[in-house]
């Protein structure tokens, strides 16, 4: 193998861990997670494959939005630990060859911050110009509020000072004007003081909320959101060349392609798929794997040195806003019929498990696709278990549970009594007595072990991370082909979305009769004929990855050996 890999492009074949501090693992037995649990874990990720967890908001806060209301972005939340712990978290990390991101959520802070009281203090405060103010409240466009179960306005009234602010989120949560450079100049700050305790980049929340126009006098004093997220990298760059920035970018191909820069690929380094992970969904409940493939060849190609990322699901609801009001209803009639199941109108607080019934040839075969996709893997915590959700909860936090670790009291989360636990484990099937990790790592069948083995193959499959990316024709409306190539290497993964057993025929432009298909998944090889077709079987939701290779012969003496 020849791919011309750097260490520089660590991304690239990364296979990213999300997980929530406080969720994770309790070291102290108070009933919330902290870093010196998540410390006598990281085991646990070094022996799945994980190479970099990203960090939900570890930040001090009044929690109104599990953790994304931030009062100090420089320092930890005191029930998670200190500094101290935050530094022994990213050594053992390191030790064990695995980077660490963390999320950066700048577009708004608590309206407990500092800065904030400050600013409504009087209108000459200093950091009155850190906020976007406004004599009267601006025209509300009803499809930019965000959460529209809690709020109807993106105007919040002050009375002390009588002027309206802006929150494109919350009501709590004040939005930071960008505009201001003094404010550009905290965000810089605020990323080197991190990269030096040892990240390797941010998740950047909310990418096309961060520099965006809300008043009809913003047109003047914006800075172009283009600008500001080259400015960002390269500030980043000068410390650290190999770090990146992971980008929340919920927008139509055409519009989130820009946030990579252009050609140049100097802004966003990876932008999540999000148009990709809906059609996947759209393609399940279908049993059609043709709105995915839809997708795949839609999808631009990223600049040289930029990514997708690629996921089953993500640490908010699970969002089905880019497709059709029809589609929408298809996917939700398929995983989420139920109310209760559906959030803002828009997406599902479930996770894949229970939304496929708890099949598991089904959920394998959506891992299988995970990691074979073109794009960077990011798993949320908890998915290497099939962990489920807790609809008892509210909104999103319905997926965000403790970790799962053993069957014992509080699923090995923490000591504590199980009052002192703020989000509650799902019960029955899903509960901890049914679904941990202590018990999934002595069963051969587990998903975390597929997982696991996934990831291995993967890695050792750098075509995937590295090459061109093609969707081939697959003969079949429920199978997904799709191959990768890069330095003479091919890798072939096909999918299949139905519970019925499928022929697939494929053709490999440029491979002929002296080539095979050689299995990656499981033992044994399929013939190529001489125009580069194939034909095989799948399997109910079938999965198979194939490496094109020459075949292998026994030596010429091995039939008079005895």
């Amino acid at each position: 193998m020849r791919l011309s890999m750097t260490s520089d492009l660590w991304w690239k074949n990364a296979v990213v861990y999300c997980l929530d501090i406080e969720t994770y693992a309790d070291g102290d037995g108070d009933g919330i997670g902290d870093f010196r649990g998540a410390i006598q874990h990281i085991d646990h990720l070094d022996r799945l494959g994980v190479t970099c967890i990203w960090l939900m908001p570890f930040f001090p806060t009044p929690d109104r939005d599990d953790g994304y209301d931030i009062t100090d972005f420089y320092s930890v939340d005191p029930r998670l630990g200190t500094l101290g712990d935050f530094v022994e978290f990213m050594r053992v990390a390191r030790d064990r060859g695995i980077r660490v991101i963390a999320d950066l959520v700048v577009n708004h802070t608590s309206d407990e911050h500092p800065w904030f009281k400050d600013a409504r203090s009087s209108r000459d405060s200093r950091y009155r110009d850190w906020y976007i103010w406004s004599d009267k409240p601006e025209p509300d466009d009803p499809k930019g509020i965000v959460f529209p179960d809690k709020e109807n306005s993106l105007w919040e009234y002050d009375e002390k000072t009588r002027q309206y602010y802006f929150h494109r989120f919350y009501r709590f949560q004040p939005d930071l004007n960008t505009a201001n450079p003094e404010v550009r100049d905290e965000i810089a700050r605020i990323l080197g003081f991190w990269m030096e305790l040892g990240l390797s980049g941010f998740r950047v929340d909310a990418v096309p909320f961060l520099v965006e126009q809300v008043t009809d006098t913003d047109s003047d004093k914006l800075p172009d959101p283009h600008e500001f997220f080259a400015d960002l990298r390269a500030f980043m760059n000068r410390r650290d060349g190999s770090a990146a920035l992971l980008g929340e970018v919920n927008l139509p191909y055409d519009d989130l392609v820009k946030y990579f820069g252009s050609s140049l690929g100097n802004e966003i380094t990876m932008c999540f798929d999000f148009i990709g992970m809906q059609r996947t969904y759209l393609s399940l409940a279908r049993q059609d794997a043709r709105p995915l493939a839809d997708a795949m060849r839609e999808r631009p190609r990223p600049p040289k040195d930029s990514h997708w990322a690629t996921f089953v699901r993500n640490h908010d609801e699970l969002t089905l806003d880019k497709l059709s009001d029809s589609e929408r209803q298809e996917v939700f009639a398929a995983f989420g019929p139920d109310k209760d199941m559906q959030l803002y109108g828009r997406g599902l607080r479930r996770r894949l498990p229970t939304m496929l019934g708890g099949d598991m040839d089904r959920i394998k075969m959506v891992y299988s696709l995970l990691f074979s996709l073109p794009g960077t893997p990011v798993l949320f915590y908890g998915e290497e278990i099939g962990m489920g959700e807790n609809l008892e909860l509210e909104g999103r936090q319905a997926v965000r549970t403790p970790m799962q670790w053993t069957p014992n009291r509080n699923g090995g989360f923490t000591t504590a009594d199980p009052s002192k636990i703020q989000n509650g484990m799902p019960k029955g099937d899903y509960g901890p007595e049914e679904v941990n990790v202590s018990a999934q790592q002595r069963d051969p069948d587990s998903l975390l072990l597929w997982i696991t083995r996934l990831i291995r193959l993967y890695r050792e499959c750098p075509e995937l991370a590295w090459g061109e990316s093609a969707v081939l024709d697959s003969g079949a409306d429920p199978v997904l082909a799709h191959r990768a190539d890069a330095d003479g290497e091919t890798v072939v993964a096909v999918h299949n979305f139905s519970d019925a057993e499928t022929k697939v025929e494929i053709t490999l432009d440029g491979v002929d009769s002296s080539k095979v298909l050689t299995d990656l998944l499981v033992d044994g090889t399929i013939e190529i004929s001489d125009d580069g077709r194939a034909e095989f079987e799948l399997g109910r939701y079938g999965c198979r990855w194939f490496r094109v290779s020459t075949p292998e012969t026994a030596p010429a003496d091995s039939a008079d050996a005895s």
